[in-house]
């Protein structure tokens, strides 16, 4: 199985010296074998063995002076020609591990004798026809050079690899670059999983989450074409590295992992288990409220790959304005740990800083009480906006916008869910109309300018009088702001906009202005 790769025997295909190798299938390109017109008899899998050297030999007992690996150029001049004898050589060849045979025809065949034509195919061997006499030393010479060739940039492959994932180690890379790197370097998706199977970081190049992280526990697990390493160090195991079926790579593919776990673990020694920890949230959060995904399918992988359900689930985001990465970590073991007063409700909850704000995404068997978010709250200081609750991912994703432009509202420990903000609703439903857009542009734009030129407050005494409508001594608590400066800002922002701030439908018009706003 595919989890059960990690160790790999140094007699394995897999190893840098085999991948610099040519196939069979390259060497037929060769331009001295080209000029014999050669044909496939035995192809298709059998063209992919690697060809570690040229024997050219004439003799039926050639086998016993093969390695393994070698293409065998011959005219069959010593082959005897019954049926029994030929199933007999192919038989030797194969078992001594011969790339391929290349028969000139003309000196003992004038065709490929069919019985050995049938060994070849049950054996899997490649099995090529040359119809042209070609010189086997040019052959020879060519496809040597081919392979020096070929080892030599593997050498010197291997050398940049190791200064770059030593550089990584040096410098303190953290996992996600390591995993970038290594993800670049062999141009296919790479996954770091913990040994639970669970996604620490991953890139996926060009290719779509939800293709590579749907399901990714039972594909880790089972898939054969996954290449994985472990990653570990003083005979503890933190995970593996995985590499998904990607372009070859002259110093192989398994060399490129070994070096990049190494560099993995070497971080992980110097950083601590919170290095790991964090990076699931951050990059799931970076992805859902920073847009970084291609759609539904996408966000739902790379949830459920985090650990984070989404099927028959009650989903939820929760936004903390101005947050410090402790602050939503408090809040995630808060709400995980609402399951000792929450019997079954299997609440998952990670969380990360975006843009300033912390965003928490929640994950749970049922929907979380109003009671339990205000209790895992305690104790915040910035306050805390409740997104909708959401049953799909598309909700969730929904939820998002609306929960964020509450967020950058609220007061001081102020605890708010976005359905008890109608209007904010509204306005994020709307979206980048353009007519919205136009609508606070013309209602804010001296106060706006007022602020640029001023270094003013007017657009934050304003959210604070819109956002208190029926109560100017809360809007100048919420300011921050004297009563007697609270009223001078009103009496300029009245001035400045030539309107009336106590008439109900021009507050309403300021409100949806002042909600159309970037969050910021």
């Amino acid at each position: 199985m595919g989890a059960d790769r990690q160790d790999i025997g140094a007699d394995q295909t897999d190893r840098p010296e085999e991948d610099a190798l040519p196939r069979v299938r390259d060497v037929l390109r060769v331009d001295a074998l080209q000029r014999g017109a050669p044909e496939v008899l035995v192809g298709g899998e059998a063209l992919d063995a690697r060809v570690r050297w040229v024997h050219v030999s004439d003799s039926d007992q050639v086998a016993d002076l093969l390695d393994g690996g070698e293409l065998l150029l011959t005219t069959a001049a010593g082959w005897a020609g019954a049926d029994a004898a030929l199933h007999d050589l192919a038989d030797r060849l194969a078992g001594a591990g011969v790339a391929g045979v290349v028969i000139e025809l003309g000196t003992r065949f004038t065709v490929a004798p069919p019985a050995f034509i049938a060994a070849c195919r049950a054996r899997g061997l490649a099995l090529i026809a040359l119809e042209r006499v070609v010189k086997f030393v040019t052959v020879t010479e060519a496809v040597h050079r081919r392979i020096i060739s070929g080892q030599l940039e593997a050498l010197q492959e291997r050398q940049r690899l190791h200064e770059l994932f030593t550089g990584l180690s040096l410098r303190g890379a953290p996992a996600d670059v390591v995993v970038r790197e290594t993800a670049r370097v062999l141009d296919a998706p790479i996954v770091l999983e913990t040994p639970g199977r669970e996604v620490v970081t991953a890139e996926v190049r060009d290719v779509r989450a939800s293709d590579v992280l749907t399901g990714w526990a039972a594909r880790s697990r089972s898939d054969v074409e996954l290449l994985t390493v472990p990653v570990q160090a003083r005979g503890v195991r933190w995970g593996a590295l995985v590499a998904l079926p990607g372009a070859e790579h002259p110093a192989g593919a398994l060399t490129v992992l070994e070096l990049a776990a190494t560099a993995l673990a070497f971080a992980r020694l110097a950083d601590g288990p919170t290095a790991w920890e964090v990076l699931p949230a951050r990059d799931l959060v970076q992805a859902i409220a920073g847009g970084g995904h291609s759609g539904d399918a996408d966000v739902a992988a790379r949830m459920a790959a985090a650990g984070l359900p989404v099927v028959g689930r009650a989903l939820g985001v929760l936004v903390v304005p101005r947050a410090q990465p402790g602050q939503v970590q408090r809040l995630v073991e808060a709400l995980t740990a609402t399951d000792a007063r929450n019997a079954g409700a299997d609440t998952r909850a990670m969380g990360a800083v975006h843009d300033g704000d912390g965003v928490v995404l929640v994950s749970s068997r049922r929907k979380l009480s109003s009671a339990q978010i205000f209790a895992a709250a305690a104790g915040l200081s910035t306050g805390l906006a409740i997104g909708t609750p959401a049953s799909t991912v598309a909700e969730l994703l929904a939820s998002v916008r609306p929960a964020r432009l509450l967020a950058a509202r609220l007061g001081p420990a102020e605890v708010r869910r976005v359905d008890d903000r109608p209007l904010t609703r509204l306005v994020t439903e709307l979206g980048g109309d353009h007519r919205l857009q136009e609508h606070s542009e013309r209602m804010l734009a001296p106060l706006i300018r007022f602020d640029e030129q001023h270094g003013g407050d007017l657009l934050r005494v304003l959210r604070a009088v819109v956002a208190h409508p029926g109560s100017r001594t809360a809007a100048a608590a919420s300011s921050h702001l004297s009563r007697s400066v609270f009223y001078q800002r009103l009496t300029l922002i009245s001035d400045l906009l030539d309107a009336d701030l106590d008439d109900g439908e021009t507050l309403a018009a300021l409100h949806l202005a002042v909600l159309t706003l970037p969050v910021r």
